[in-house]
């Protein structure tokens, strides 16, 4: 005759902590975040390299190529890259040289509607060429071609020919695309999320701490509950 073995208390919990391991990858990704903003790229060869420094300061060289791409993204490791042709020589070859003036080739994806602040509708990506004095920066080369352009106080660029018309870089939940109270500058790195993670997400559901705490007070309840039987029997 088969014989069954009663599971210890170490086989239990070592089952709900699989369930707590499962609760907690869940509820990680439900808090996944990322900022909705404009980021600045070289075109370095025939790739896309995030910019070093911002377009107020970089100064191109003549027959440079640079993007701009409109996304919902994390940081500079999984920003989304301009998409389109790239070539400087296909961008301006309606653009003669002058002396004293540069040519600067800018390639601007205005991004996907996913990426979209709600209620507005991103233009088609386009290419444009700047010609401008030798000295000028990208974010004046960015002027002559594509206005109006909007900053906010800590020189952040928020708008490319009026897109989009409102926000900067606001914090947003990557898995839901709708946006949190939390702003961050992309030049500055500072923060601000102004709530209270070990109460609420940003969703209104439960916190990380919440869903973790209440599945150790499962695990540790079970366990009580075999050890007061195994006593009985």
């Amino acid at each position: 005759m088969t014989r069954y073995r009663r599971r210890g208390p170490a086989v239990t919990v070592l089952a709900l902590l699989g369930v707590l391991c499962a609760l907690l990858a869940g509820a990680g990704q439900a808090q996944a975040t990322g900022y909705r903003y404009w980021s600045f790229w070289d075109r370095d060869g025939s790739a896309w390299a995030y910019a070093s420094q911002g377009p107020s300061t970089a100064r191109p060289s003549d027959g440079d190529v640079q993007g701009f791409r409109f996304s919902v993204s994390e940081d500079s490791q999984d920003s989304a890259k301009p998409r389109g042709a790239a070539s400087f020589d296909s961008i301006c070859a309606a653009t003669p040289a002058r002396g004293g003036e540069k040519r600067v080739a800018l390639v601007i994806d205005f991004g996907t509607a996913q990426d979209a602040p709600y209620g507005e509708t991103p233009p088609k990506p386009r290419t444009a060429c700047a010609r401008v004095a030798d000295d000028a920066t990208s974010a004046e080369a960015l002027a002559a071609v594509a206005k109006p352009l909007r900053y906010n106080n800590q020189a952040l660029l928020c708008s490319i020919a009026g897109y989009p018309k409102t926000g900067c870089g606001e914090q947003v939940s990557s898995s839901k695309g709708t946006e949190s109270t939390g702003t961050e500058s992309k030049d500055t790195g500072s923060r601000d999320t102004g709530k209270d993670s070990a109460a609420a997400s940003d969703d209104g559901g439960p916190s990380v701490g919440l869903i973790a705490g209440g599945a150790v007070v499962v695990v540790l309840g079970a366990a009580a509950v075999w050890q007061a039987r195994r006593r009985r029997g």
